[in-house]
């Protein structure tokens, strides 16, 4: 295994899409939604560290968060878990978790990857992982992974590419990056075949990516580096809670990606998805002969067709005449929400807050 591989895991997020599953004190990344046995954040961990050397993963999340990874990824050193006083978005962080990483090791490769995504065929992962560090060997650049759409979904970003009609073609020079579209726009990419989805999965010589901050991002990059005497030591984190309220609430994508023009992309062999929704999560499920996805045995239902159906209580819940619907029972809350209409779902969670605010 090579001591030069890194990987970042994104683990700060809130998840407010698989509410009321997902809540603040304990979102999607640290919850089994799939019935697997394992959380999501601990199958990103397994599945990185089959490549990367254990102590070479480092959990980027939020101080409220700390107790949890500790519980789910067991034998973490604390200096593997990198700490946000503040939500900041993807770029800070990852720009934080670079220069900490840059003093271990001045010759990393680093893997960025979400905490909460699924992913089936670990062994194509792998080998898509491999063939990107094959690639940044011997051109300098910033891979990411995109996704061939099969369907035209507003909930994921698109990459924009080059020569995507060419099937022998597996690495593309990305044109573009292209935040949510509304459905006439996706279902205008889908048609072209010039559009991937974007993973959010990115590989990088973390050289290259500290030069991309400098030239991109040279405000945050000067606020963050003028602590890197500091990073790894018993001073860092008196350092960053008095600098990291300074920097901007920025996406990675926004901040280097949408700006660079050295970023390629992968077609993905992998099976792939965010599970940003609950109809992300149905149509990833193992459905029953009426294409429903029930997670506990106190269900019954009859002519219910389409729908998931979770249950965390002890409660029998029974349900008869539904169609493509979501309906999820948590102690304290019952969530019945049409299928296929969940990217609205976290402005919904916000109305709730104002009137129910221990509900969220």
């Amino acid at each position: 295994m090579n001591y030069n591989n890194f990987a970042i895991i994104m683990a700060g997020g809130v998840g407010s899409r698989f509410w009321p599953y997902s809540r603040i004190n304990k979102p999607k990344q640290f919850q089994d939604f799939m019935g697997s046995g394992y959380t999501l954040i601990q199958l990103t961990f397994n599945r990185l560290k089959k490549i990367i050397p254990e102590k070479n993963i480092f959990i980027l999340t939020n101080l409220q968060y700390e107790k949890l990874v500790k519980e789910q990824i067991k034998n973490i050193d604390q200096s593997q878990i990198v700490l946000e006083p503040e939500m900041k978005n993807t770029a800070p962080c990852i720009l934080y978790a670079s220069l900490k990483i840059k003093k271990i090791n001045p010759e990393a490769v680093v893997i960025v990857a979400p905490s909460d995504h699924w992913i089936e065929d670990e062994k194509s992962f792998i080998k898509n992982i491999e063939l990107a560090f094959d690639l940044i060997s011997i051109k300098p650049s910033l891979v990411t992974f995109g996704i061939r759409p099969n369907r035209p979904d507003t909930g994921y970003g698109y990459l924009k590419c080059l020569d995507t009609k060419n099937s022998n073609n597996k690495i593309l020079l990305v044109d573009k990056f292209i935040e949510k579209p509304d459905l006439l726009n996706a279902k205008k990419y889908l048609k072209s075949k010039n559009f991937l989805w974007n993973s959010g999965i990115f590989v990088w010589k973390n050289f290259d990516i500290l030069s991309e901050f400098e030239r991109f991002q040279p405000k945050m990059f000067k606020i963050l580096n003028n602590g890197y005497d500091f990073f790894n030591t018993i001073d860092e984190k008196n350092f960053i809670n008095q600098n990291y309220s300074l920097l901007d609430e920025i996406s990675i994508d926004f901040a280097i990606m949408e700006k660079t023009k050295n970023c390629y992309s992968i077609i993905a062999d992998f099976d792939w998805s965010d599970l940003g929704t609950w109809t992300s999560l149905l149509d990833k499920s193992k459905k029953d002969e009426n294409s429903n996805f029930t997670l506990k045995k106190n269900i019954y239902m009859e002519d219910v067709s389409g729908s998931l159906v979770y249950s965390k209580s002890e409660k029998l819940v029974v349900i008869k005449g539904l169609k493509d619907f979501i309906v999820v029972l948590d102690k304290d809350v019952l969530l019945i929400y049409p299928k296929g209409d969940d990217q609205k779902l976290k402005n919904i969670v916000k109305n709730v807050n104002k009137k129910f605010i221990d509900k969220i």
